[in-house]
């Protein structure tokens, strides 16, 4: 565990690729990864559409199937939501029958959510959907690209978590 928090203390210092002179969306690493999660998004949308099933909605599905997700409070922080939308989302899911939420008897703050049957069905769907999606987003890259790929994309998350460390609020 040392040898783990020692690798993470040591924080590169921020690039200087960017200057707000001459700045362009269309050059911008995070413009260009909002675009491609978008289009990653609407195609996934379009065809989980026939089954009623909506991005948020899918979103919501798939992290209550995972398991990374049993409240209502981790379903709006995993898919970085207010609570208020969520139980919204909650009560369009509800009404197609694939949830339901129950109040926990320890804490009435809490509110666990399940799938029904019909809900786990649905949810399954949603994986078989993402990875058809992303592989034909992927077409042409090499598997050594992919792997590269999601290892500059995990250090971007890495230094821009480890930047709110270090700067004050």
């Amino acid at each position: 565990m040392a040898r783990l928090s020692a690798s993470i203390t040591a924080i590169p210092e921020a690039a200087h690729f960017y200057e707000a002179a001459g700045y362009c969306a269309d050059e911008s690493v995070g413009w260009l990864m909002k675009r491609a999660l978008m289009s990653v998004a609407q195609a996934a949308d379009r065809r989980l559409e026939p089954k009623g099933i909506t991005h948020s909605q899918w979103a919501a599905l798939f992290m209550l199937q995972s398991g990374r997700a049993t409240t209502v409070a981790e379903l709006a922080r995993e898919t970085e939501r207010d609570p208020g939308a969520m139980t919204r989302l909650l009560d369009r899911l509800e009404a197609k029958g694939f949830c339901r939420r129950e109040r926990s008897t320890d804490d009435r703050r809490v509110v666990r959510v399940e799938l029904t049957p019909e809900g786990e069905i649905a949810a399954r769907e949603v994986p078989i959907v993402l990875a058809q999606v992303l592989n034909e987003h992927l077409a042409g890259f090499s598997k050594t690209e992919w792997s590269q790929l999601k290892d500059m994309l995990r250090r971007m998350v890495a230094n821009g978590e480890a930047a709110e460390t270090r700067t004050p609020s």
